[in-house]
């Protein structure tokens, strides 16, 4: 399997090239050149570890053998606490949440990373140079980063984060983290500054002089790849012919791994995002429009993003993989903050995907309607899809993905139902330890200056 990027349709790497780049020079993402097929029932009765190996190694076969990935699939996942690893729990009639907290830091993030983490590390040989991970986080990726990678010897870890824009539990899951290996930084801006310093750096020829930048956000393929596993293993579970997903977004990597699972031949029949009132995907699908506002604090701030990132391997998909079109698009959307897409690319995105935006007290309203109907506690991100899915019809089958555990969001809970949620003793613990943090100015010469002295 050979790699091409977003920006440069013409390029032919292999796996490991685009493991360790993270970003095309070019500043595009990487994708595959074709799409794998894998056959549902071929997967049937196999643990989620065999149904992963089946379903990652076509995308990596030329660099790594199914021996060792699935050695690095079964210690990626060996700590799991649910013995199904990802289960799918019944509220109603064809009404399923699939619940993706169960890795070491209670998020969907630890599916991905954990088996990033265990990947890096079997590659690291190949590695000319260091390795210096580098990503920005809204919530939940930066601590299951930092979970997957601490104490990993020549790999160092900088994880930037909006200042006062996360939960007290998501920072203290990331600070309370002392390895040597591990930097956290708060910028003084929003998740997309962040995520603006991480972009910028990944295409900077003095630094990557260097050390060799690595991305553990979902621009890198990788962890798009270990995501397309639970749509799969969710199907399983439910033994149906045809499925439909819920799919709460804030960076587009979820959803568009769900797409990923469409394309190799999991019988997805619609897809629905839902956004919180930070809602430039549901304006981008629904009206044709990507204009970039500014961020609102809500309580879901995993998904307080206006500039979605993986948004752009749908839009080189719906463009018909014209690198060309992309970098025109997002060179005029860097100028301006705003792009109308052509008819084509409205008629795709359309076919493919359905979209709400759910705001803050919908969202309240949510959790304690599931709460006090179902007896079931969500948090705020998934709330967002299940206010969609008690609205679906009965007569298909409709999986909204729970994100993260409740506890880790206390305030809204105790805003919606009265009460706090009981916390896991692994979350209660971080009030009582020590955390290192670092804040800067939204400045890249900062954190470049940062990295540097660390080397």
């Amino acid at each position: 399997m050979k790699y091409l990027s977003t920006r440069n349709s013409s390029l032919q790497c292999s796996f490991f090239e685009i493991l360790f780049q993270g970003l095309s020079k070019e500043g595009g993402l990487f994708l595959p050149y074709e799409w794998p097929n894998v056959d549902l029932d071929s997967l049937k009765s196999k643990s989620y570890e065999e149904v992963a190996v089946q379903i990652i190694h076509p995308f990596v076969e030329e660099d790594i053998t199914e021996v060792d990935l699935r050695k690095i699939v079964n210690k990626s996942y060996i700590n799991f606490s649910h013995s199904k690893t990802a289960p799918v729990t019944s509220i109603e009639k064809n009404k399923y949440i699939l619940e993706l907290f169960y890795g070491p830091t209670f998020a969907f993030k630890d599916y991905a990373l954990q088996f990033l983490g265990n990947l890096f590390s079997h590659a690291l040989p190949k590695a000319s140079k260091k390795l210096t991970v580098l990503g920005a986080t809204s919530g939940d990726t930066g601590s299951a980063a930092i979970h997957a990678f601490r104490g990993k010897k020549d790999i160092n870890v900088f994880i930037l984060h909006p200042h006062k824009r996360v939960s007290e539990v998501q920072r203290r899951q990331m600070t309370t983290v002392l390895d040597e290996n591990i930097f956290n930084v708060a910028i003084e801006g929003t998740f997309d500054d962040c995520q603006k310093i991480v972009k910028e750096l990944f295409i900077d020829d003095e630094l990557q002089q260097y050390t060799s930048l690595t991305a553990i956000n979902s621009i890198n393929w990788a962890r798009l790849m270990a995501q397309v596993v639970y749509y799969y293993w969710s199907c399983l579970q439910i033994d149906i012919e045809e499925i439909n997903f819920i799919v709460p977004s804030g960076n587009f990597g979820n959803v568009f791994s769900a797409n990923v699972a469409k394309k190799m031949g999991l019988p997805i029949q619609q897809l629905h995002i839902t956004t919180n009132q930070n809602d430039i995907l549901h304006s981008s699908i629904a009206q044709g429009l990507m204009k970039k506002n500014l961020v609102t604090q809500t309580i879901s701030p995993s998904m307080d993003i206006q500039i979605s990132s993986n948004f752009e391997r749908q839009l080189f998909e719906s463009a018909n993989r014209n690198s060309d079109t992309i970098k025109d698009m997002f060179q005029e959307f860097s100028k301006t903050g705003s792009y109308t897409f052509e008819k084509s690319i409205i008629d795709n995105l359309k076919s493919i995907y359905l979209t709400t935006a759910v705001n803050d007290q919908d969202t309240l309203s949510t959790i304690k309607l599931i709460n006090d109907k179902y007896d079931y506690l969500s948090d705020p991100h998934t709330a967002t899809g299940l206010s969609v899915l008690l609205d679906k019809n009965e007569n298909e089958p409709w999986v909204s993905l729970a994100c993260a555990h409740p506890a880790k969001f206390g305030n809204a809970i105790e805003e919606a139902i009265g009460k706090s949620p009981v916390l896991p003793k692994e979350l209660a613990n971080l009030f009582d330890k020590e955390e290192k943090m670092t804040i800067l100015e939204n400045n890249k010469q900062k954190l470049k200056s940062l990295i540097l002295s660390t080397l």
